[in-house]
């Protein structure tokens, strides 16, 4: 009997299972169906694009320089690199830079009028729209032709492509220098050097360029260390004595230790020099300095 009871019980219906994807056969779409062609459509589209993408990524690595130029083209420059001049005694020397400490990098532009003389320092970012005395802004340096962007504001050839900044640097003009000029440099002349002039830095003695002749070079003082070894010897500095006959960048060529080149950098340093000069006018120049010590 028990195991009639058992083998009449009645059997629970068993749940319908679901189907893998099913509106990709067009189930659950109601009125409208879907065509699979669709699916296939839709992936040999995505599979284009990666390829494309994959494409355009390679060819820009390979030809990354001749993009480079294209984009520059676009925004109507030219080689920016083209207004630094080498170190030469044949070409312009000096060089200048700006800005007002903004937070940006100075922006591209094209330089202002090129004159002897500076009155009023370009800006990209014009502070004062109404000066009591209206005068067109200037850089110090000869007339020469200077590769520019073809673009209308003001602005640092070597700049970057962005909002109009007056650049990092200081004492008016634009870029990351001093000096009411434009670029790297300190001065109203454009890139890296000193006291106008074009990008060339500083000039090396020789080919009409004189040396600087020092007018108050006191002493360096010894230092305990070297004093108590009884230590003698000279120290060679590298320096750049610039057109206000000031030393200016400077490093050690040969060293003695024992604190004798911190003390020779220290007397160098208040030096005053008859600035070396050029067709009469004074100049930048890059000179060695020996700074004897001697035990009397």
């Amino acid at each position: 009997m028990a195991t009639s009871v058992l083998n009449n019980k009645p059997k629970l219906p068993v749940p319908p299972q679901p189907d893998i994807l099913p509106t990709l056969f067009g189930a659950g779409y109601g009125t409208y169906g879907v065509q699979p062609k669709n699916f296939i459509f839709s992936f040999v589209a995505h599979m284009a694009a990666v390829a494309i993408l994959l494409t355009s990524g390679f060819l820009f690595v390979k030809h990354k320089d001749e993009i480079k130029r294209n984009v520059v083209a676009l925004v109507g420059g030219a080689e920016l690199s083209d207004y630094a001049l080498p170190v030469s005694s044949k070409k312009a020397g000096g060089g200048g830079g700006g800005g007002d400490r903004d937070k940006l990098d100075a922006s591209l532009g094209k330089l202002p009028k090129k004159s002897p003389e500076q009155i009023t320092p370009p800006a990209a970012v014009i502070r004062n729209p109404n000066p009591a005395l209206a005068v067109d802004p200037t850089v110090v340096m000869p007339n020469i032709p200077v590769a520019e962007p073809n673009i209308a504001a003001l602005g640092d050839p070597k700049g970057v492509v962005g909002p109009p900044s007056n650049g990092t640097g200081s004492g008016a003009g634009i870029g990351s220098g001093s000096g009411g000029g434009v670029g790297s440099g300190r001065g109203p002349g454009v890139g890296p050097g000193w006291g106008g002039g074009i990008g060339g830095g500083a000039y090396r003695v020789g080919g009409g360029v004189s040396a600087p002749r020092p007018l108050f070079a006191p002493d360096p003082e010894y230092s305990e260390e070297a004093r108590k070894a009884k230590y003698q010897g000279v120290v060679i500095l590298f320096v750049v004595v610039g057109p206000d006959g000031r030393v200016h960048d400077m490093r050690v060529q040969r060293s003695l230790g024992l604190g004798l080149d911190e003390k020779a950098m220290e007397a160098v340093r208040q030096w005053k020099f008859d600035p070396a000069r050029k067709d009469g006018q004074a100049v930048a120049v890059q000179i060695n300095v020996e700074v004897n010590f001697r035990l009397y």
